[in-house]
């Protein structure tokens, strides 16, 4: 990752992937969908694609569909991919556009990094939640059964293309999944970003009547969360220290993912996020004087626009387990992100089995629960 990662802001999208498609030598191009964004998405791509095809009679683009979801990224899927790019001629010289959200960009990007030993690729969000998480900073990979992301490697995109446009598809549920990652940039960033978070209605953002306005103002929000993510990712590709802020809210976050899982009652990646944010600003107050009146500002906001996840002291021992099982953690330690204030994080913090039972009480009062 020597090359900062290019990142294009625009509602030209094929104009965009058309230069891109010029400026990276390839001998074949592949885009892979899902289910989803091949319904919803790929009719905003024809002109580019019907364009190439014409620009190319010999090599026509192929396209690869897999299902959709957070349960087809596995290593079936993956495989599906592999064949694919095989069974159509794809070389090392070959171009794979990734074309969705983090399920799509995760998997696609660890199939570019993988076959025959690593090929060029582009990620195209499709989603809140893609655009400013998954798509940009390198990481790749696959779910392994019910543990998230645990097979996988740091392979940059050769270029990340967002655009509002696609968000325009998204339910009030997608929405809110991918702002819990802005909130988390937000708390990262500086007071001024975090505050207009709070402030933005993003459940309203396709409202008949204010789509246009409403994502003219998303836009430098977006902007902003992509770009405090950039920031750390360029000062540490690899996760080998600063980069570990952007864990915030993840290691409840990615426990509450598997468990709700493992329960029949799966949730969007965010909404883990969002509650996993509460526990750890929670375990902040009280490991590092994060600040109530911020906390509670927090909890509220998770409250009122994500819910409730029906967790109860019975189930302690096995979101602890899960927590062991996080790819964070140095042996049995289990490491935790947290703050001292907005702004001001503070990494590798631990927490025992008691106190982190204490904090998930805490959690279940201010979530209702």
């Amino acid at each position: 990752m020597a090359n900062e990662q290019k990142v294009i802001f625009t509602n030209d999208i094929c104009s965009a992937l058309s230069d891109l498609s010029k400026e990276i030598h390839h001998d074949r191009l592949f885009m892979l969908f899902d289910t989803e964004t091949m319904k919803h998405c790929m009719p905003l791509l024809t002109t580019f694609m019907n364009d190439y095809d014409a620009a190319h009679p010999a090599s026509h683009l192929h396209t690869i569909v897999i299902e959709a979801t957070d349960v087809a990224k596995n290593i079936e899927s993956l495989t599906e991919v592999w064949t694919s790019l095989s069974d159509n001629g794809a070389t090392r010289h070959s171009l794979l556009i990734n074309v969705g959200g983090g399920m799509i960009t995760d998997l696609g990007g660890f199939a570019a990094a993988t076959f025959k030993r690593g090929i060029k690729f582009i990620n195209v969000a499709t989603s809140l939640l893609g655009a400013v998480d998954a798509a940009v900073g390198g990481k790749t990979g696959i779910n392994l059964g019910n543990l998230k992301n645990e097979i996988g490697a740091f392979a940059p995109a050769d270029a990340v293309l967002i655009s509002t446009k696609f968000f325009e598809s998204l339910d009030k549920e997608n929405l809110l999944s991918g702002y819990a990652e802005m909130l988390k940039h937000g708390l990262l960033s500086n007071c001024q970003h975090f505050n207009d978070l709070l402030e933005f209605d993003i459940t309203s953002l396709n409202e008949e009547g204010k789509a246009e306005e409403k994502a003219a103002a998303l836009l430098p929000l977006l902007e902003t969360s992509v770009n405090v993510k950039r920031s750390v990712v360029r000062q540490d590709p690899f996760e080998q220290g600063l980069r570990k802020a952007l864990n915030l809210g993840h290691t409840f976050g990615h426990a509450f993912e598997t468990w709700c899982m493992r329960h029949g009652q799966p949730v969007l990646h965010g909404y883990a996020v969002a509650w996993g944010l509460v526990c750890e600003l929670i375990m902040s107050n009280q490991l590092t004087g994060f600040g109530s009146e911020t906390l509670y500002r927090v909890a509220n906001y998770v409250r009122d626009n994500y819910g409730p996840i029906n967790i109860t002291c019975d189930d302690y021992e096995e979101l602890y387990q899960l927590m062991l099982h996080d790819k964070k953690n140095l042996g049995d330690t289990i490491n935790f992100t947290l703050m001292k204030s907005i702004g001001n994080v503070e990494l590798n913090h631990t927490a025992s089995k008691e106190e982190i039972g204490s904090v998930l009480d805490i959690f279940r009062d201010l979530m209702g629960i």
